[in-house]
């Protein structure tokens, strides 16, 4: 079944079609290769948690879909393992995302997300996207990894061209690809003559001093891994957020009776997230998996070795999970929702995916009195691999900060 057009415009209208007629369906994967989707809740969240389902592309069978491709350097990384070496490698760097970690960062980001807003001007139109979804996320990971600021750009740039292909540019992708292992092998030999306080310069002396036995442990990153969870590190850490941002903004501007109860109580912005993350993620589906042994899913058996898709978006207005799933109630139980993963894979950024889009509702409802949609008409990007905007004009008024 072909349905890459449909599910990019309208993809909830067709999730639901597929909810109730075939929960585990087989389509044609952004590559044009067979996969199999799944679509309702508890269907996703067990398949996410089961151990059969491997994110190695060892266990693919040929001529199937495998996602994305990347040189060795960058494809060792976490979206392509399994445990032992999964659980070895997040545990090297799950610290730096954790919820403490994350707090000490709160402060910066506000300081971030009010520089943005500065730059606005104090009325007017903009697109948010642009100007304030986009860089908050992209100057967060980049200062917390200690990339160069002349450099954040090109990354940006870089991603696009993996999430969403032109087709007018058919070598585009290949040159990102090209472009980012070119910037990671610079920036490495950057970062061991000139070591810094920072992340990158941490996992790059836990690498070396395991290599040369003075540190460690069982805790070692072949040069690949180190290469390519820096790699995932930068692109999970702003492609997802940047997408979260820009999603709850775009969704307030559509519920402007949720936008005037969040403004009214900023207290609630926290759980505000959780629901628009289940409305409106960022992930239409999670990361490719290939059976390790025939497995049957809602009745159908899926053979060893072909590709599975989770529809995380599905799942989450999966109305035998979330009643009412295609309302946006900022009082609904949101708990369980599976817009940043489940199970050992769950997104390792998602406590700081959630203070920086908190930060960023919070400051853009302080600072922006008067917030609405502009012309022209928001763009969604026309990919699977991501749900977000391409640009989100807006009309505003801004309230300089009191210091």
């Amino acid at each position: 079944m072909d349905l890459q057009g449909e599910l990019l415009t309208h993809p909830h209208s067709v999730y639901e079609r597929l909810r109730d007629t075939a929960p585990v369906c087989r389509i044609t994967g952004t590559d044009g290769t067979p996969a199999w989707l799944v679509t309702r809740y508890d269907d996703v969240r067990a398949a996410l948690a089961d151990p059969r389902l491997s994110l190695d592309k060892s266990h693919a069978t040929e001529g199937g879909y495998r996602g994305m491709s990347l040189p060795p350097a960058l494809d060792a990384n976490l979206l392509n393992m399994d445990p032992p070496d999964h659980t070895r490698i997040r545990r090297l760097v799950s610290r730096a995302f954790n919820s403490r970690r994350t707090e000490q960062l709160r402060a910066p980001i506000r300081a971030t997300a009010d520089r943005l807003l500065d730059a606005l001007g104090p009325a007017g139109t903009a697109d948010l996207v642009a100007a304030y979804a986009a860089p908050l996320p992209i100057i967060v990971i980049c200062e917390l990894l200690g990339i160069p600021e002349d450099r954040r750009l090109d990354f940006r740039t870089w991603t696009d061209a993996l999430i969403t292909p032109d087709p007018s540019r058919p070598r585009a992708a290949k040159e990102a690809v090209v472009a980012m292992l070119g910037f990671f092998t610079e920036l490495m030999a950057h970062k061991r003559s000139h070591p810094a306080d920072d992340l990158l310069s941490d996992l790059i002396a836990v690498r070396d001093g395991a290599e040369d036995g003075s540190e460690g442990g069982d805790d070692r990153l072949s040069e690949d891994e180190l290469m390519s969870l820096a790699f995932l590190i930068l692109f999970a850490g702003y492609e997802n957020t940047v997408q979260l941002i820009g999603n709850a903004i775009h969704t307030l501007l559509e519920h402007p009776e949720e936008q005037a109860r969040l403004r009214k109580d900023p207290s609630r912005i926290p759980a505000a997230v959780e629901e628009l993350a289940r409305y409106e993620g960022p992930a239409p589906l999670a990361i490719r998996r290939f059976p390790t042994e025939d497995i049957t899913i809602a009745g159908v058996t899926v053979p060893a070795g072909e590709t599975v898709l989770l529809s995380l978006a599905a799942a989450n207005r999966d109305p035998a999970r979330f009643p009412r799933p295609d309302l946006l109630d900022l009082d609904r139980d949101t708990s369980g929702h599976l817009a940043l993963g489940h199970g050992i894979h769950y997104c390792l950024g998602a406590p700081l995916a959630r203070a920086e889009t908190e930060i960023a509702l919070a400051a853009l409802l302080e600072r922006c009195p008067t917030l609405e949609a502009a012309s022209p008409a928001p763009r969604w990007r026309p990919s699977l691999r991501a749900r977000g905007l391409t640009e989100l004009p807006v009309r505003y008024d801004t309230a300089r900060l009191r210091h």
